[in-house]
């Protein structure tokens, strides 16, 4: 994936996870709602007017309106704990929304939210037989057809007694002339003008006849086109039943393509873990370590992984910070100082993917958030706790793990006075 495709991927995630938040959260008005002049309840109002106050401040940060929108949640909501807690977002979304709401209810509205992370990918599709061929395109729950046309080639016979061979080579010079105005309009199709990229995700070639192979074949398909093909599929109609039709059996493919990619990123990391070229990195402490030394390269998270980062103080005023499951954070021998024994103050908690969000351009690596639905994304879960990383090059990471006074934890304070002795980073 490119750097921005990336980055919206991260994008899409942070938003999945604040709706996430913002869907179960429940306030404190259960009995009404309304503008606040309407709301009899003195709690209730009180709450509302507290709401628009903290939405009033949000908006002195925009002196005009974002390009993509702005969005704004205030409110007071019941924590896991049963207190209150006033709580106030607002952001502009990754990409523009198209919806203009005021809302004052019991719980946040976020359906609006929702439907910016719909699947927007565009997926273009070739029909082609004997009789014609067709430009499709399909983006979500919508298709559209960019261009059609017909053609009559001559059909295969055993006429013509000695002009036999003649009429032999007019038939493959029209089939080759039909190729290569399938070609060229494949270019018109899906080939942006301004950015000359393919402009869809994937393509899909269907076909009732061998033209879809010889298609493929044809050294006048543009690279760029063929780089994109994701799926070749017999069709028993051409033109548009034959388009219909290629969109219900071409399901599978459309929806695995990010779990291809998946599958080619995690392979890729498989393969330096086999070859032990220890350009490669695995678990928490081994990982982070390297992140911290800026030698990521690509740095591999489950999407769903469970371990927070926990920051912790120290009598003296230093600060440490840990990285445990939830089976260890009910473990109190963590919350003790390896040295002292003496209990260390609870200072914060944050998942850590959603720290790693924050901070991993920072450290001059690429995010990839990735799933276990595929097998080899399952075996990277199951088998190292789902995250890991490509490094730029050669680091004996077990030989730093070694190094490492107590692997549980790395000093906060210490890490910062080393940023300071070499602002410009790292060298090796």
């Amino acid at each position: 994936m490119s750097t921005t495709d990336v980055d919206q991927q991260v994008e899409i995630w942070k938003m999945k996870r604040l709706i996430k938040g913002l869907s179960m959260a429940r306030g404190l008005l259960v009995k009404e709602y309304g503008t606040a002049s309407n709301i009899k309840s003195h709690v209730n109002r009180l709450s509302v007017l507290s709401a628009i106050t903290s939405a009033q401040q949000c908006l002195k940060h925009y002196p005009r309106t974002p390009k993509n929108g702005l969005v704004v949640f205030c409110g007071t909501i019941l924590t896991d704990e049963g207190k209150e807690k006033k709580v106030s977002i607002h952001f502009e979304p990754f990409k523009p929304i198209n919806t203009t709401l005021y809302m004052c209810d019991n719980k946040f509205h976020v359906d609006a939210l929702q439907e910016l992370l719909e699947n927007d990918s565009s997926f273009g599709f070739i029909i082609i037989d004997g009789n014609g061929c067709l430009f499709g395109r399909v983006t979500g729950n919508t298709r559209e057809i960019i261009t059609q046309f017909t053609v009559d080639l001559p059909k295969k016979h055993g006429r013509g007694g000695q002009s036999a061979a003649r009429f032999g080579r007019i038939r493959m010079e029209k089939r080759q002339h039909y190729v290569r105005k399938v070609t060229e309009h494949a270019v018109s199709s899906f080939i942006s003008s301004s950015t000359n990229m393919v402009t869809e995700t994937g393509i899909v070639v269907a076909g009732s006849a061998e033209f879809k192979h010889e298609l493929q074949k044809s050294d006048l398909l543009d690279p760029r086109i063929r780089a994109k093909i994701i799926d070749t599929i017999d069709v028993s109609y051409g033109g548009v039943n034959g388009f219909d039709q290629a969109i219900t059996l071409s399901q599978a493919a459309l929806s695995n393509v990010k779990l291809v990619q998946e599958s080619k990123l995690i392979g890729k990391f498989f393969d330096e873990l086999a070859l032990d070229t220890g350009k490669y990195a695995y678990g928490v402490q081994s990982t982070l370590k390297a992140l911290d030394m800026r030698v990521i390269e690509t740095l591999i998270v489950w999407e769903n992984l469970d371990v927070n980062r926990v920051v912790l103080h120290r009598p003296d005023g230093t600060e440490v910070e840990r990285f445990l499951t939830p089976t260890e954070e009910a473990d109190r021998s963590n919350y003790l100082d390896s040295e002292t024994g003496v209990e260390l103050e609870f200072q914060e908690r944050m998942p850590l993917l959603e720290w790693l969000a924050e901070v991993y351009k920072e450290k001059g690596a690429q995010l990839e958030l990735v799933t276990d639905c595929s097998t080899l994304g399952s075996q990277f879960v199951k088998g190292f706790g789902g995250i890991g990383a490509l490094l730029r090059y050669k680091m004996d990471m077990a030989q730093l793990d070694e190094n490492e006074d107590n692997d549980m934890y790395y000093d906060l304070d210490e890490e910062v006075e080393e940023d300071n002795e070499d602002e410009d980073g790292y060298f090796f």
